[in-house]
């Protein structure tokens, strides 16, 4: 009886890197542990790349996709409203939509699972008599520092950017003071009250469920679940249920790009990509360019018009620019590289490309996404930090896990120039450094797997979690 099936609704805050981690959960519940799924999506009607993604999905026919109309917050906020503070507001505004949706379907949830900037309807899920969790699509360390922020907004004094020495999470590599995520770069910024308000709000669900896995990331796990202070805060159970991402699947015939990639030889080809939201200053986007024709590698680079705002300047209109040829590289960059590089407009297939046999590095802004998706290609990667937790990203997987490589100084900083960029690609596609890396990489690609595999640590947590979703269901039908 298709009723006896766990009906879970997920919901998902507007932007594609917080739609395609929602995806990837449904999918995985409907394609791994046979239940109902439907995703709950608040809307903007700005992206097209997003109504894309939409399309494709829903024309596959395996999730339940209910879009709730996009909310006006535009008395709200004023140009100089920050992108979280802008989905924390719109996430607020949603509420109404969120619960008549509820009420009206056919069939009601059984389950609630919101994103990470979903907690404040928790309350709904309590009116409908469902259990609640928080799925938080990025790693570990971010989730231990988020919610441990409420503690350091108490204990340290002026900017955290300004400290002389790294912040403390208990049990937790300690963060240095440039690598804190964005909101907490100005204390004194609406974004940095609605953080320290959403690292509470991880808490007060059923549990925490974490985009990644057990050998990833140990040491932030541990203490997430046995360091006692923290433990004080999170309160929580905390469950590893990744990595999840997209899988590469081609549609119909090969397009021109995966014709050239086909071209190319063996793991020779840097992908270059910011991300659905990174955006690069006009000169830096020249000095990219220069770096990548001296270093002669062959290259596919998905460009757009240069930033005149921040460099989370497509977050919510990805896709909107034209598709022409770019008039903003460097004269006869395109002459002089046509026999080695490849340009793709606004938008690229990115998992098809990673996983091409072709490609041996990825030139990446570091967002969790698209972190988890060079990982599970065995791609390493050039760490090029722009906005929200991708310092933190970067700091990981230079220091810590060893399959990137990054600038001096943070791309945000300063303008990285032409001959840094060169030796960075030289080293990460020609010599041993970079080989030792795309090993690395590769080791963890079979670890991702494992992680996955029906006798691996991601999918058992996912049973256990839906198990005691279904043994509540039960007793509540009992009643």
């Amino acid at each position: 009886m298709e009723n006896s099936k766990l009906h879970v609704a997920i919901l998902s805050s507007p932007g594609m890197g917080h739609l395609i981690p929602v995806l990837n959960l449904g999918n995985r519940l409907v394609n791994h542990h046979n239940v109902e799924v439907t995703i709950l999506i608040v809307s903007t009607t700005s992206s097209p790349a997003e109504s894309q993604i939409l399309k494709s999905t829903t024309s596959q026919n395996q999730l339940n996709i209910i879009e709730i109309p996009p909310v006006d917050i535009s008395s709200l906020i004023d140009p100089k409203t920050t992108m979280v503070t802008q989905l924390c507001i719109m996430m607020r505004a949603a509420r109404p939509g969120i619960r008549s949706t509820i009420a009206a379907m056919r069939r009601c949830p059984d389950v609630l699972i919101v994103d990470l900037f979903g907690t404040e309807t928790f309350p709904i899920a309590d009116e409908f008599g469902m259990p609640k969790y928080v799925y938080i699509p990025t790693s570990a360390w971010f989730t231990a520092l988020s919610t441990y922020c409420q503690v350091l907004d108490k204990e340290i004094e002026g900017e955290y950017v300004d400290q002389k020495e790294a912040l403390k999470i208990p049990g937790c590599k300690p963060v240095r003071p440039e690598d804190v995520v964005d909101p907490m770069l100005d204390r004194n910024n609406q974004q940095y009250r609605e953080y320290v308000r959403q690292g509470i709000g991880f808490t007060m669900g059923d549990a925490i469920l974490l985009n990644t896995w057990e050998d990833l990331e140990c040491t932030s796990l541990k203490a997430l679940r046995e360091n006692e202070i923290l433990r004080s805060i999170v309160k929580v159970p905390v469950y590893t249920i990744g990595p999840l991402k997209r899988s590469a699947e081609p549609t119909g015939s090969k397009s021109r790009l995966i014709e050239w990639l086909d071209r190319q030889p063996s793991e020779s080809v840097i992908f270059v990509s910011f991300g659905s939201g990174g955006m690069l200053s006009a000169q830096q986007i020249s000095e990219l360019a220069w770096g990548l024709e001296l270093s002669q590698q062959r290259f596919v680079w998905v460009v757009r018009p240069p930033t005149e705002g921040g460099a989370d300047g497509s977050f919510f209109t990805v896709g909107n620019d034209s598709d022409g040829i770019p008039d903003y590289l460097p004269d006869g960059f395109l002459t002089r590289t046509h026999s080695v590089g490849l340009l793709v407009p606004q938008w690229g297939p990115q998992m098809e490309i990673l996983s091409h046999p072709s490609v041996g590095g990825f030139l990446s802004h570091c967002g969790w996404n698209s972190t988890l998706e060079s990982i599970g290609s065995g791609v390493p990667m050039i760490a090029w930090p722009l906005y929200a937790e991708q310092r933190l990203n970067a700091t990981m997987l230079t220091e810590e896990l060893g399959i990137a490589i990054r600038s001096e100084v943070l791309p945000t900083k300063k303008v990285v120039g032409r001959e840094e960029i060169e030796k960075m690609v030289r080293t990460l596609m020609q010599y041993k450094e970079g080989k030792a890396m795309r090993d690395r990489a590769k080791e963890l690609k079979y670890s991702a797997e494992n992680a996955l595999s029906n006798e691996g640590s991601s999918y058992k947590s996912i049973s256990v979690v839906l198990e005691a979703c279904q043994k509540k269901l039960l007793s509540r039908n009992n009643v």
